[in-house]
């Protein structure tokens, strides 16, 4: 649940649509927005695909961690 929060979250903080996303991802708008609504599981490469996109970690994206930044090795 709190994954589609997030990447809503991502979304409108960046100013983005979710047609701009979809683009991004090489999916439908219409499948984009079931990820944001819950009602689709986001595949693990397109996460890894929007935590790379937007500079968070994947903790983050799925509401593992409140720190929006990444890990630094």
């Amino acid at each position: 649940m709190l994954m589609k929060l997030r990447i809503r979250d991502l979304r409108e903080d960046a100013d983005l649509t979710q047609k701009q996303v979809a683009d991004m991802l090489l999916c439908d708008q219409s499948l984009y927005s079931k990820y944001e609504r819950g009602e689709r599981e986001l595949p693990l490469a397109l996460a890894v695909r929007l935590a790379d996109f937007y500079h968070v970690s994947l903790d983050y994206l799925v509401g593992r961690v409140e720190d929006r930044r990444r890990f630094r090795t």
